[in-house]
């Protein structure tokens, strides 16, 4: 167990540093949007600590600003998939599986969180059985039994797609299609500052570490999750 612990502590430490600066952005860094053309890319000092852009704004604060955007994204798209899997996967799970498969087959919307709920077989555990043989109506088996079995694997999942929506919004961005440019977002960042990498690097570097420092502290804590609620990893340690 204690192996396992690492991974769910530094990623997940990563991950709450990561919201608490951008919560607190205003509070130490420039204004981001703020423009001014005879600082253009100028190299880092103590007015700019990460140099500037081709527009002469602070990367440092849009950097740090970014940050707002990657997390909101990755957190609203892991939470609405969890929670619109969670529900579809109950009701697959227990009672009308063949009909609700067969319309996810067709939208396949949210596939990892749904089969990875649906495919639990959660109805078939002997604790379902004795429950229904003492009695117990369908909603208290959902909520006592079934619900309480879902969350591990739900929260691995939804970890991993965090960090896939992330790298989305980083993707679209970059090709122009994700947040409008004014707005600042590690891939519309790094896209306006590819032509000026050799000029100043950190507007590239900046946001580009901070993308992977993200996705990777995600990682770390899908990975830990999935190895603390895994049994089959519990017994070959």
């Amino acid at each position: 167990m204690a192996r396992r612990r690492p991974r769910v502590f530094i990623g997940g430490g990563l991950l709450a540093l990561l919201i608490v600066l951008a919560i607190a952005a205003p509070l130490y860094t420039g204004d981001p949007l703020n423009t001014d053309p005879f600082k253009r890319l100028q190299p880092p000092s103590a007015e700019m600590w990460l140099g500037s852009d081709s527009l002469g704004r602070d990367v440092f604060a849009r950097t740090v600003f970014g940050t707002r955007v990657s997390l909101l994204v990755g957190l609203i798209s892991a939470t609405t998939a969890a929670l619109s899997g969670l529900l579809i996967g109950l009701v697959a799970g227990y009672s009308v599986d063949s009909i609700v498969m067969r319309v996810m087959d067709g939208l396949m919307s949210i596939p990892t969180i749904l089969l990875a709920i649906a495919l639990v077989s959660l109805r078939e555990r002997p604790y379902v059985d004795a429950a229904l043989c003492g009695g117990a109506r369908l909603p208290k088996i959902v909520w006592r039994h079934i619900l309480p079995s879902t969350i591990p694997p739900l929260m691995v999942q939804s970890a991993n797609l965090c960090a896939g929506a992330i790298l989305t919004e980083a993707g679209l961005s970059f090709l122009g299609a994700g947040v409008p440019p004014e707005i600042p977002s590690w891939g519309n960042m790094i896209a306006s500052s590819s032509l000026y990498l050799a000029i100043a690097p950190m507007t590239v570097f900046a946001p580009g570490i901070c993308l992977v420092i993200t996705v990777l502290a995600v990682n770390l804590l899908g990975d830990g999750l999935r190895d603390l609620f895994d049994p089959r990893s519990k017994r070959r340690r």
